[in-house]
């Protein structure tokens, strides 16, 4: 469906329709429709696709967490970075665009070259760039966190894990819905639906989202002229079509487009949070004093920004999903085109170092599966997928290297392809027990050119106001090119057994490896790096999990899983001071540790002993260390944990629901608790960590019969902590946190 076609041709004709589609609808989040496809079921039950196949959450035999579209609106969750509230052993936090943590496992490297260690998708697309994957979460069916290695049918990247965002999909019934948020920090979140048929076979939906914030960082120089809000003021489109012109065939279709816009000052230095800061490679492990200090201290900058940030990106992208039945057996095509454009003005240092980003990406993937279906013993699907990126960046820091000139990073391009061809497998040997077995073989070839140099100008008083070009001096040329191959696979039995689900599996996860800046000796002028210093090899797991989903009749749920994770080879990001003509600027560097370990046992329990009242409760152990990873002669991380893995984690949560009148008054309290957990800054070698901390969510919400309407108050973060999500030392060192405490007010109805 997308083979040959005009990239930039179908993205303007898509730009114009969502467009027409913003006019057309105004601003406004969807509240379900009728036709809702997880209408009727029990509750608690939630339709997943985890396997690529419908199935009950219940019923389907791997740990993970589908959160509803009405629950993200109840719990005021707006984009990814709140999903630790209600998903477990789940960090997700602001750094150069997100950077997702799975049981303790991550990726740090979110530059062109970077892959992360846990795959986002939206509506099973993958999204590459981390920075395009804060979207705001409107007009959402539901969102699929599935825990550990899923290399078989998700393939690349999914070491960690798999975050899937799935938009509603056209309904052939006519429907709409507004929503709106104002919270504290002068945020707005804006959402509106319309969902149209056309005929009895063919509809269209159209949600608009605006979503505006001010800076959750302080200025603690507000007569420098400078202003560091609004932190985001972005607005997103999506159109979707579905034509089912027989009952064998369904075409879906979905375009999207956002202006994300705002101010990228988002750190502190790390004294804010930290007293005797220990650097240098026989300090590692020398912990700081962690200052007790007022929420406003912790997020003041004081230091005077040397220009004004800026944030103008725009990120759009079409995608298209075809299934024919046949039968005996369903033909599935996804494919996507995507583009990121990446237009930033920004402060590093903490304000003292001006610095401006260009960046074009664009991506295409394609997935074509053959499942078998029906009710005989065996459900099976194989399928082949290609994915390609490309980007062009550059990165000048300016007078860094002394005044009137700018240290400029060339990238032109960096590329990536994969290609996969998988199937898996799922028999059952006797009525309700099941085995599966599945394997994935995956290609990947990454490359990258530019160079490293320095520029010279008359004049550079900030990324606005560059005086006349003088002339370049070449530094460095930067060139690596390498493929790698590797077979991945999972076997696992389930037994849907009187008490409910017990399931077993042990699977394996890849993740390519890649290249470092520079290029190798001999392949060029100014090349200087050893291949060993230049590349860095795949990361790999074994991966053994255990679990259970019972249901002690609708009143009573409990779950469990048991893993265990063997890593090889895993990549480890940080930035490090070897770049420029005296090997003394930052560079983002990537190397293998030789191997971790991770233990953990996830338990959650719903009960609703009345129509009126439901609880979930949660605890989590978890044991995520490196086994063996000596970088130097004098550092030895052997046994330590992993970055952000509490060892414990738990919530409480519950719902009271109070006739009021026709309709109801719902009362909602969550709290979750966090053991202390450690970040190294590797680069530095400076140990930080964050002391445990508590946070409790409250609402309180009416709503009119039939949910026509709603209206209600929330708080987060009622303690009001401000919790350190990285920390880095040194000149370029700074410390970002998580969202601190807001109040707000929502709304919405439907039609």
């Amino acid at each position: 469906m997308l083979k040959g076609i005009n990239r930039k041709g179908v993205m303007l004709r898509f730009t114009a329709t969502a467009a027409l589609t913003m006019a057309m609808v105004g601003t406004a989040h969807a509240a379900e429709d009728q036709a809702d496809p997880q209408a009727g079921l029990a509750p608690g039950e939630i339709i997943v696709t985890a396997n690529r196949t419908e199935s009950l959450l219940s019923k389907t035999p791997i740990a993970m967490t589908a959160v509803g579209g009405a629950e993200l609106a109840k719990g005021a969750i707006t984009n990814p970075t709140q999903l630790d509230a209600v998903v477990p052993n789940i960090a997700i936090t602001r750094d150069n665009g997100l950077q997702i943590t799975i049981r303790g496992v991550s990726s740090a490297d979110n530059t062109e070259k970077g892959d992360p260690s846990a795959a986002f998708m939206l509506n099973g697309i993958y999204i590459a760039r981390p920075q395009a994957q804060e979207v705001s979460f409107f007009d959402i069916e539901r969102v699929e966190v599935l825990r550990g290695p899923q290399g078989t049918l998700y393939g690349r990247n999914s070491t960690a894990g798999v975050v899937n965002v799935l938009a509603a999909r056209p309904k052939m019934q006519f429907s709409g819905s507004v929503d709106a948020m104002y919270a504290s920090y002068d945020n707005v979140n804006v959402t509106g639906v319309l969902n149209v048929p056309v005929g009895s076979n063919f509809a269209v939906r159209a949600a608009v989202n605006v979503d505006r914030r001010d800076n959750f960082v302080v200025d603690g120089n507000p007569g420098d002229g400078v202003s560091i809000d609004p932190f985001k003021d972005n607005i997103s489109g999506r159109l979707s079509l579905l034509w089912e012109p027989t009952d064998a065939l369904s075409i879906y279709v979905m375009g999207d487009y956002s202006k994300v816009k705002g101010k990228t000052d988002n750190s502190v230095p790390p004294t804010n949070f930290y007293s005797n800061i220990v650097t240098g490679e026989r300090g590692t492990f020398d912990a700081p004093t962690f200052l007790d200090r007022s929420s406003k201290d912790y997020r003041t900058l004081t230091n005077a920004l040397a220009q004004p940030t800026q944030r103008n990106n725009d990120d759009k992208g079409i995608m298209g999903e075809v299934n024919y039945d046949f039968g005996p057996a369903v033909l599935t095509y996804l494919g996507s085109y995507r583009e990121f454009n990446r237009r930033e003005v920004i402060n590093y240092a903490n304000g003292l170092v001006m610095a401006a980003f260009p960046g074009d990406y664009w991506q295409t993937s394609h997935e074509l599966r053959l499942a078998l279906t029906g009710d005989g013993p065996l459900q099976m699907q194989v399928g082949g997928y290609f994915f390609k990126e490309r980007s062009n960046i550059l990165l000048s820091l300016y007078n860094l290297l002394g005044p009137n000139t700018a240290f400029q990073f060339f990238r032109n391009p960096t590329e990536s392809e994969n290609k996969s061809a998988f199937g898996q497998a799922t028999y059952e040997i006797t009525d309700g027990l099941k085995l599966t077995a599945g394997i994935r073989y995956s290609s990947d070839t990454k490359s990258r050119y530019g160079s490293t140099a320095v520029d010279r100008y008359t004049s550079i008083i900030n990324a606005y106001n560059l005086g006349q070009f003088i002339d370049r001096t070449t530094l460095e040329v930067t060139g690596a090119k390498r493929t790698f191959k590797k077979t991945t696979w999972r076997a696992g039995i389930d037994y849907d057994s009187p008490l409910g689900l017990v399931f077993a599996s042990v699977s394996s996860g890849y993740k390519a490896g890649g290249f470092n800046d520079g290029c190798e000796v001999g392949t060029g002028p100014g090349c200087s790096q050893t291949a060993e210093a230049l590349y860095y090899n795949p990361e790999t797991l074994t991966a053994y999990e255990a679990g259970f989903k019972f249901k002690f009749g609708p009143q009573f749920r409990l779950n469990g899983t048991l893993f265990h994770y063997d890593y090889a080879g895993l990549q480890l990001t940080q930035v490090i001071n070897i770049c420029g003509p005296n090997g003394d600027l930052p560079c983002t560097v990537t190397r293998n540790a030789a191997s971790a370990k991770v233990d953990g046992v996830e338990l959650e329990a719903d009960l609703r002993p009345s129509d009126r009242l439901s609880v979930h409760l949660g605890v989590n152990y978890l044991d995520a260390r490196y086994a063996t990873f000596k970088p130097t002669p004098n550092v030895d991380f052997s046994g330590r944990p992993l970055e952000r893995s509490p060892k414990w984690t738990w919530t409480a949560g519950a719902d009271y629901r109070l006739p009021l009148g026709e309709g109801s008054l719902v009362a909602s309290a969550l709290t979750r608790f966090s053991s202390r957990y450690e970040i190294t800054d590797k680069g530095n070698y400076a140990y930080f960590y964050q002391p445990a901390f508590t946070k409790t969510d409250l609402s309180l919400t009416y709503e009119a019969p039939d949910n026509r309407y709603y209206v209600g108050a929330f708080v987060r973060n009622l303690e009001n902590e401000v919790v350190v999500t990285a920390a880095t030392a040194g000149f370029f060192g700074n410390v970002t946190f998580a969202d601190p405490r807001q109040f707000g007010v929502r709304a919405g109805m439907k039609f």
